[in-house]
């Protein structure tokens, strides 16, 4: 199974990148530059016009800078893999509503009976055997049939379920990782802002102030719009990980109801 699925994520990984690479720049080029500088000429001409006029906050100007341009992608690209984990996350919750194990109330499951619920479950097609539900329960069938103690059915059945979630944990980490990188980018900004502004120093110091005020509007900018996004994409991130603990624990659930509480060892 890892050979065929770790090779089509990976793919989709790349492919999501480029994809938010080249339409988020394509949008900067031809949107969010373009505006920014007409915002900063507009009211670099009104405040030569007036002294005492209030230079107001343009989302163009706050979004324009490099820094934010590469959040955007990073936010774009997690957006991406987050979706893909999501859709096969509720294929496999479809699974829950779906009797397997058909075992009517009051009937009882014996070891020799495992093999021909097992064969219901591996008439299923093959993505679908591949899911959670169907390996555990075909795990239960047959350890039932192998060792006719049900307590160590349930236990292999938790365990299963157990190394499920930690997988799911695991795969994780690269959104994790991009939620990290995020505001590390805008902490770059802010870097790089400052010390443009020192640079200009000396041109401040004989009140020429525009420079410096223009570099730390980069600092803080980048660093603002990235704490925004890393704020909204862990807050999907934990619904994600909701979603995945709520599968596996249904499953677990899906599995003492439906068929370990309706074994009867010889």
């Amino acid at each position: 199974m890892k050979k065929k699925n770790i090779p089509v994520e990976f793919v989709f990984q790349l492919f999501a990148l480029i994809i938010a690479i080249i339409v988020v720049h394509a949008f900067y080029v031809s949107v969010v530059r373009p505006n920014a500088a007409q915002v900063i000429e507009e009211q670099a001409a009104a405040a030569e016009a007036d002294p005492d006029y209030v230079r107001e906050r343009s989302v163009w100007v706050l979004i324009k800078d490099l820094e934010q341009e590469s959040c955007f992608i990073l936010m774009f690209w997690a957006l991406a893999i987050m979706a893909f984990k999501a859709v096969k996350i509720l294929g496999e919750r479809r699974l829950l509503d779906v009797d397997l194990v058909p075992v009517a109330d009051g009937m009882r499951i014996l070891p020799e009976d495992t093999r021909e619920f097992a064969r219901q479950v591996q008439a299923l097609p093959e993505d679908r055997q591949e899911m959670l539900l169907p390996r555990a329960l075909l795990n239960a069938l047959r350890r039932f049939n192998s060792t006719h103690n049900i307590q160590d059915v349930s236990t292999s059945t938790h365990t299963i379920c157990e190394s499920e979630a930690e997988r799911l944990e695991s795969e994780l980490s690269m959104i994790r990782y991009i939620s990290w990188a995020i505001p590390s980018i805008g902490f770059i900004g802010t870097v790089r802002g400052i010390g443009e502004a020192l640079a200009q120093a000396d041109k401040a110091v004989q009140g020429d102030i525009a420079g410096v005020t223009q570099s730390l509007g980069v600092a803080f900018n980048s660093t603002f719009i990235a704490l925004l996004i890393s704020i909204f994409l862990m807050f999907l991130v934990h619904q994600l990980q909701l979603l995945q603990e709520r599968l596996v624990f249904d499953t677990e659930s899906y599995c003492d109801d439906k068929l370990i509480r309706h074994m009867k060892a010889d």
